[in-house]
């Protein structure tokens, strides 16, 4: 009966929205020109990375690693960041650098870190060297003091509440064989899943978008950005083009300008390592959730249109990573957000509240379908942990909700970016560091 009660909703909604074409030609473009595009070339991907993983061959190098970890405020947490690096299964010499910002107001942290000194001599080809930045200068200036004291071939970022799986670093330096590649994104994961209604819909988030979307993009050599939390660089390539910059979004700032390089080198490919495994602990309330995506999605804006307007051009980043980051970058993840918000407002600004409501109801349901496409897809070609993944199948029924209120929230923080030039109020550096910044 319950069933058949969805059905009888779904066909009452298709037939009421159908009488009114208006919202069709707004509605189906927005899922035909972006969405589906988008879907298939994720989705292919995938397919493509299952069949070569399937055929992959052994590591064949083993060049020094550099482990910069960006310590701010995480106490003991950082242990278990650096022990697991301690416990990497590679090979090869790893030198491990736990920068602490603000040593002298993060007392608790350093101190947590020198805890860990002893740990390198209990493992072969390991190197614990503690960088304290005893004046806080924010995460771009934390990253750069590590760079320079790194002695490694790669340099691999991660934050300090990180923890990670024994063969990440095994598997992060496996793209690494291919001399064209400056750069590789490495996989996230949700540590803190249980914690709340927020942690379950981000796992599934990271799961979907991240791990398996990341995946299905590098395959195209089209991945959108290599993870500040979790990145890995040709340590050469990274001082060539200036190490980290300030302002904020250091990470996707980094992946702009290497992309601007491909129109010139062609065979220049940025990779996404989906087996090497970086868990992270998410916002666990709306409120931490809200004020994350109003970084994230605010520095979006800022990026691609004021600091960086010059880079898209098809000699720079080549036509294909120029086009897609057209419709992806721009399109998909700054204009689509606010034609969400204000398709909304429209519709229930003129038609009546049923009609609003069965508008909502074929949303849902579109998104529910692309989502549950998209994690099969995952569990069945990219999950490294699928008895574990599909646990979470059942709050996958919430999780267009979920996307809708995000979206709401890429919306504000775009405008907030817009009239408040909202990257000026980043927590990720002090407030007389992003003074010092250019104005853009």
């Amino acid at each position: 009966m319950e069933f058949n009660y969805i059905e009888q909703f779904i066909r009452a909604s298709i037939a009421l929205i159908s009488s009114n074409s208006e919202v069709l030609f707004v509605l189906v473009p927005m899922l035909i020109v972006v969405e589906l595009p988008l879907s298939f070339t994720v989705l292919s991907g995938m397919v493509f990375w299952y069949i070569r993983a399937k055929l992959r061959d052994p590591l064949t190098i083993s060049p020094s690693v550099s482990c910069i970890i960006t310590c701010y405020g995480e106490g003991e947490a950082i242990k278990d960041t650096i022990l697991t690096l301690c416990e990497q299964i590679y090979p090869g010499k790893i030198q491990i650098i736990p920068v602490i910002d603000g040593a002298k107001q993060n007392a608790d942290t350093y101190q947590a870190a020198l805890d860990c000194l002893p740990l390198a001599k209990r493992y072969h080809n390991r190197r614990i060297d503690l960088l304290p930045k005893w004046q806080r200068g924010g995460r771009v200036s934390t990253l750069n003091a590590g760079l320079y004291a790194s002695k490694g071939e790669i340099v691999i970022n991660v934050d300090g509440d990180t923890s990670f799986d024994n063969n990440m670093v095994y598997e992060i330096v496996k793209e690494f064989e291919d001399p064209n590649v400056p750069a590789v994104g490495g996989s996230l994961r949700v540590r803190n899943i249980k914690k709340s209604f927020v942690t379950r819909m981000q796992g599934l988030e990271y799961m979907i978008s991240m791990q398996g979307g990341k995946t299905g993009l590098a395959e195209w050599n089209l991945i959108n950005n290599v993870s500040g939390a979790f990145g890995a660089f040709r340590r050469k390539f990274l001082i060539q083009i200036g190490g980290w910059d300030t302002h904020t979004a250091e990470d996707l700032d980094l992946t702009v300008r290497i992309k601007q390089y491909m129109g010139r080198h062609p065979n220049i490919r940025i990779p996404f390592a989906t087996k090497a495994i970086g868990h992270t602990d998410a916002p666990v309330t709306w409120k931490e959730l809200f004020w994350q995506r109003m970084r994230w999605d605010g520095d979006l804006l800022f990026l691609y249109l004021r600091k960086h307007p010059y880079a898209f051009s098809p000699k720079l980043m080549g036509l294909k990573g120029y086009f897609f980051t057209l419709v992806y970058g721009i399109l998909q993840n700054i204009l689509m957000p606010l034609l969400v918000l204000l398709f909304n407002i429209w519709i229930i600004s003129v038609y009546n509240v049923e009609f609003f409501i069965g508008m909502l109801a074929i949303q849902y349901f579109a998104y529910y379908f692309m989502s549950l496409f998209h994690y099969l897809f995952f569990l069945v070609t990219v999950s490294e942990r699928p008895k574990q993944d599909i646990k979470m199948s059942l709050w996958l029924l919430l999780f267009p909700i979920y996307t809708l209120i995000i979206r709401v929230f890429s919306a504000i923080a775009i405008l907030n970016e817009v009239f408040r030039r909202g990257h000026e109020e980043s927590n990720m550096a002090p407030w007389w560091v992003l003074k010092k910044g250019n104005k853009f």
